[in-house]
């Protein structure tokens, strides 16, 4: 039946027809698409089952997994005698002159001749006054204003450039001016403590306060605690162990400080007595001396370790 120009009506084989186009492209539609979604068999690797495990799935990683305490102890002694088993060897074959490495009995004889004088208790004492007088005095700065660099978007702004700037500025190069401004005494020394560590641990401070979450303090903004409340609450709290464990880095830092300002114009100090035992070639009280230094400062260490583990156990 033929139908007329402007005639809209299908008629039965116009029907069949659009039934049979429309089954042919929806069969070739069908093909592409699973061809285009299904991966290719060609060439493709036949992959074995994984193998299964027994047991339950434990950690991915475990810090301490598979060394027991025993195990660990003995790990932490052999990093010491292994250092020291190998220095005995090395001075016993003489294959160093002993002018340079002495060998650990004669350091020993040089420690115990040091203390018997009452030298080495002297010295102790008195680089333990500068590091207390210098590093405290960071501590004491470097806290509230890191935490201020922490909170407060204005305060970070406003001090962390020159913070970062000056921090990159060795202390030991100021030791010229730290001796023009306050002469050759104690506060020259304690100054270049007191530069070497406070900006170090500004920093670290501000970041440490940063990093508690947010939540805690809408958490408590919602229960009606006021902005100091969520500073001494939640805020400090959650940030004293990593504030604790910053003063820990530099506090070794501090040390170093001040063997560098007990070496120029001091008459004192385990610095003071490395370079006098220098002038005469006593390389093993130098050794005495180094040793003395690395056991307090390990010493303080242990000490605001198990301060950050009592002050942050809920942190654990």
């Amino acid at each position: 039946m033929e139908s007329t120009p402007g005639d809209d009506r299908l008629w039965p084989g116009r029907v069949q027809l659009a039934l049979l186009a429309t089954r042919k492209v929806a069969a070739v539609m069908s093909v592409r698409t699973a061809e285009s979604v299904a991966p290719p068999e060609v060439g493709r690797r036949a992959w074995e089952p994984l193998p299964r495990r027994a047991g339950r799935p434990g950690p991915a990683w475990k810090r301490s997994s598979g060394v027991s305490v025993r195990a660990r102890w003995g790990l932490r002694a052999a990093s010491v005698l292994v250092p020291l088993a190998l220095w005995t060897v090395v001075s016993m074959a003489e294959l160093v002159d002993p002018t340079f490495l002495p060998s650990p009995l004669a350091v020993l004889e040089a420690f115990a001749e040091m203390l018997g004088t009452g030298l080495l208790l002297d010295d102790t004492l008195a680089s333990l006054g500068r590091v207390g007088a210098g590093f405290g005095l960071a501590v004491a700065i470097s806290v509230p204003v890191g935490v201020a660099m922490g909170t407060s978007a204005v305060a970070l702004a406003l001090l962390e450039p020159a913070v970062g700037l000056l921090r990159y500025m060795p202390a030991a190069a100021f030791i010229p001016l730290l001796i023009i401004w306050l002469g050759l005494g104690e506060p020259s020394k304690v100054a270049i403590l007191l530069l070497g560590v406070v900006f170090f641990n500004t920093l670290m401070v501000a970041d440490a306060v940063r990093r508690v979450p947010g939540e805690l303090g809408q958490a408590a903004a919602t229960l009606g605690a006021r902005r100091g409340e969520i500073l001494r609450k939640v805020i400090w709290p959650y940030a004293l162990p990593a504030v604790v464990d910053a003063a820990r880095i530099n506090a070794a830092a501090a040390w170093n400080f001040v063997v560098v300002a007990e070496l120029i114009a001091a008459e004192s100090g385990l610095g003071y007595r490395i370079i006098r035992a220098q002038r005469f070639l006593q390389t093993d009280k130098i050794f005495a001396v180094l040793i003395v230094i690395g056991v307090v400062g390990l010493l303080i260490d242990v000490v605001l370790r198990v301060l950050r583990d009592r002050l942050g156990r809920w942190t654990a």
